[in-house]
């Protein structure tokens, strides 16, 4: 360790302030390391609350801490976290308070605390609304230095950033990031491990679909993924599901996606209250269980893919609108939370209304709700929409976002496989044309009973494989989650062990190591007029690089500028080296590319690079 770097844990800093009427002697311990992109965790002695008091510490207090270097300031929501060990005690009731901070840079960095007391403020941005009290004023100081850790820990890359491409950014790395990772389970956070956590509901899903998963996640395939040192809580509690996030990991995927509030939709196993009919006040413990597991997740290089509300509860908060309710929600997740280097914030899966869910939130409402996650998430997080299956409702729907600039990009569900690539085209091109380009995922697949079948079922996953992960790709597109729809073991709602797509998760591994090892892909383009054959699709660098994927390993026809070039080929079933084809060398003009290496009617990938 250098010298004067330290890790400050439970070390008590009693430091000048200025208090108003609500008298305390207050102290301060920092934890985490002092080092830049890294969480460090400042808990305040303030006032003494439970989670059920008559003054209610999740709206009638407001903590806030402004962090700043120089003329830059990033200001931070804080928490009430009970006794501070809550993930380990239970407890619902103390005297800390709690910030995260992510410093974004090395060298000195000053705080200082804005702590008020009255109703609602919490979600109020009057500073002059109630009394300044507690640790109001308090400040203090330290030094940040650079970070060590290694990939694929985020805090090797810094925080991945909507930059204005089509691809997200490693702030620190200037690395683009494509996504590989998967969708389901949805209720990821129904773990029987986390506090107050059980099944809720009896709601009937919509006709056809399979009965809504009644038994809460043990992950137990996944106990022996855990590692010596992994993260646990209560004697061995949270071993299955950080397992199963080491595996993931071992795989290279590098994200998840669930839902942080499920009631009346289709677990009815995930929310962030005391109980499922509570809307102002937080499980404490809970809370800082799910911490522990995406702490974890973050040191694994898992993007944190957070879903705030599903199609069948839109209105669930305050009728849909934004009032004290989804603020209070959005303000809570935002403090606990945003601090994580690599998230997404999903505004709603299948979102606004539609005939089997008529009642949902407007265009105008999920604005909003981008508006105040943008003002108040410190660190700018990323922002998209989950669409519906459905073509034309897709259109509808993402037609209305274009050009607004607090949503970045479609979550896109398509319910024909067919349709992925030809879609992920149209909203890059008409989001570049609205001013504002968006980073286009596919993060689900229809049939919404089938998705990504187990390999016991479809070992090859030929199909999807062409249509969706490089059809994605292909188009410009930033990645794919996989969905495992409902008639299958390990399904979206009852998955226990991702082992059951192990094959699935070495392909998609295959085409993100193709497309970082091999292409600029930040500065290609789709370019599928240049091939004869309708079916495939072409990537392009004009006049120095082509990547073409030819589904069933023929010779294709492209159209080169002048120059000589050399053709080669990458297997993406299997990967590997590249290696020759029937033709190595290609001139300008409309030129054949030959046949692959191995005429076994399978797809191909054709590369082209100029000499």
């Amino acid at each position: 360790m250098k010298p004067g770097l330290h890790i400050l844990s439970l070390i008590v800093l009693h430091l000048a302030f200025t208090a108003g009427s609500c008298k305390k002697t207050p102290g301060v311990s920092i934890s985490g390391e002092l080092r830049e992109w890294h969480t460090l965790t400042f808990a305040f002695d303030g006032p003494e609350a439970s989670e059920f008091d008559t003054i209610n510490p999740f709206t009638d207090y407001r903590m806030t801490v402004y962090f700043s270097k120089g003329t830059d300031t990033i200001t931070v929501p804080g928490y009430f976290a009970a006794d501070g060990k809550a993930a380990e005690s239970s407890a619902r009731k103390g005297d800390k308070w709690r910030v995260h901070f992510s410093p974004p840079s090395t060298g000195s960095w000053n705080y200082s605390v804005n702590f008020i007391k009255g109703k609602n403020a919490s979600i109020t941005d009057d500073n002059d609304y109630g009394t300044r009290c507690f640790i109001d004023g308090m400040k203090g100081s330290f030094t940040v230095e650079s970070s060590d850790k290694m990939a694929p820990d985020f805090r090797a890359k810094g925080r991945l950033e909507y930059t204005g491409g089509s691809y997200l950014k490693f702030a620190g790395t200037n690395e683009l990031f494509l996504k590989g990772g998967t969708d389901s389970p949805e209720n990821l956070l129904g773990y029987q491990d986390f506090d107050g956590t059980y099944y809720g509901g009896n709601n009937i899903r919509r006709s056809g679909e399979a009965t809504p998963n009644k038994g809460l996640h043990l992950y137990e395939p996944h106990i022996n993924d855990w590692k010596e040192g992994d993260p646990q809580w209560k004697n061995g509690k949270g071993k299955g599901l950080t397992g199963g996030l080491n595996y993931l990991s071992s795989k290279g995927m590098n994200s998840i996606y669930f839902l942080t509030l499920n009631i009346l939709g289709d677990g009815e196993d995930v929310w962030p209250y005391t109980s499922r009919n509570e809307r102002y006040r937080f499980d404490c413990s809970k809370l800082d269980q799910w911490e522990i597991v995406f702490s974890h997740a973050e040191k694994m290089g898992l993007m944190l893919h957070i879903v705030l509300q599903e199609t069948e509860n839109e209105t669930l908060l305050d009728c849909g609108y934004l009032d004290v309710q989804r603020k209070l929600y959005l303000r809570e997740l935002i403090a606990r939370f945003s601090h994580h280097l690599a998230i997404t914030w999903n505004l709603g899966e299948e979102h606004n209304p539609v005939d089997f869910s008529p009642y949902g939130q407007t265009y105008n409402d999920t604005k909003l709700m981008a508006d105040y996650l943008r003002k108040h998430d410190p660190y700018d997080n990323f922002i998209v929409v989950h669409t519906h299956a459905a073509m034309e409702q897709r259109r509808k729907d993402m037609t209305a976002y274009l050009g607004f600039r607090n949503i970045e990009g479609p979550s896109m569900q398509c319910g024909s496989v067919d349709d992925v690539h030809n879609e992920t085209k149209k909203w890059l091109e008409n989001s570049q044309d609205s001013l504002h380009q968006w980073v286009v995922c596919s993060d689900e697949i229809g049939q919404h009973w089938k998705g990504a079948l187990p390999d016991e079922v479809d070992p090859a996953h030929d199909t999807i494989r062409y249509r969706v992960l490089w059809g994605n790709l292909m188009a410009g597109g930033a990645g794919v989650e996989w969905y495992f729809g409902y008639m299958y073991p390990h399904s979206d709602l009852s998955c226990e062990d991702w082992r059951s797509r192990d094959l699935l998760w070495d392909q998609t591994k295959t085409a993100l190591d193709f497309f970082h090892t091999y292409l600029p892909f930040g500065e290609m383009r789709n370019a599928d007029e240049l091939t004869s054959e309708r079916d495939d699709f072409c990537f392009a660098k004009d006049g120095e690089i082509y990547a073409i994927y030819i589904p069933e390993g023929d010779a294709t026809v492209i159209k080169l500028p002048s120059g000589n070039y050399n053709a080669e080929w990458f297997n993406p079933r299997t990967g590997g080296p590249l290696l020759k084809g029937k033709v190595e060398k290609l001139s300008g003009g409309n030129v054949s590319t030959g046949k692959p290496p191995v005429e076994d009617g399978k797809d191909w990938v054709c590369l082209i690079r100029k000499e």
